[in-house]
């Protein structure tokens, strides 16, 4: 069984706006080992994000391929794509998008209920005490701070025990106690469950806790820097 989780051949990404097409990524050739951190890096608009949704099938490549488990997503039609990624991916946006009208156990417990979990709310009630919020599993995104919501956020992206944990700026909304306090709960997740481990940070301290740094300019790789793991 081959050690890569994630290749990317020749990538590239092209969206159209209103002012015509754009070019986002050009050539983007990576790969990510199982269980590797991995940080992405780079100034605002470099691409960082984009090449997050193209690892995770959110984005479709215009150009080259993506592989992830060995499954090439780049034909995969939406479904597929979706059903891919509640069985095998775990998603950490900025923003966190919880459901505002379920409470945080339900919002756990629902991608679970999804996948034909038959134990998805006592699996759900684990993952938020894990992230230690079983304390507030029946309140409402509303009635929790943003760290709270985040911390929910995390709980309902490591639940299905996913190969792959992709994060947007986990701690981009969050103050810096409530930042470090994610980061902690992130990495103590993927080494409790084994997952690779890629994120989108402006966060030096954040990038530095990672197997490897990938830092992209004008939506191509610029520097890709294995490293020492800080402890």
């Amino acid at each position: 069984m081959t050690n890569l989780v994630l290749e990317l051949q020749n990538a590239a990404l092209s969206l159209d706006g209103n002012a015509g097409r754009v070019d986002i990524l050009h050539d983007i050739t990576l790969s990510v080992a199982r269980g590797e951190t991995l940080g992405l890096v780079g100034p605002s608009g470099s691409g960082k994000s984009s090449l997050l949704m193209l690892m995770g099938g959110l984005e479709q490549v215009t150009e080259g391929r993506a592989i992830a488990l060995g499954q090439d997503l780049t034909g995969m039609d939406e479904d597929t794509l979706a059903r891919f990624r509640r069985d095998a991916m775990g998603v950490v946006f900025q923003n966190f998008h919880l459901i505002p009208t379920m409470t945080a156990l339900e919002n756990v417990a629902t991608p679970l209920e999804l996948a034909g979990h038959k134990d998805a709310f006592e699996r759900a009630e684990a993952e938020l005490q894990a992230v230690g919020l079983s304390h507030r599993r029946d309140h409402y995104p509303a009635q929790l701070s943003g760290g709270e919501q985040q911390r929910v956020a995390l709980a309902r992206a490591s639940a299905p025990r996913p190969q792959i944990l992709l994060a947007d700026e986990p701690t981009g909304n969050l103050d810096e106690t409530n930042g470090a306090a994610i980061v902690d709960l992130l990495f103590g997740l993927r080494d409790k469950h084994g997952a690779t481990l890629i994120l989108v940070t402006h966060s030096h301290s954040l990038a530095q806790r990672c197997d490897r740094v990938v830092r992209l300019r004008d939506g191509r790789i610029a520097e890709d820097v294995r490293q020492e793991a800080a402890e």
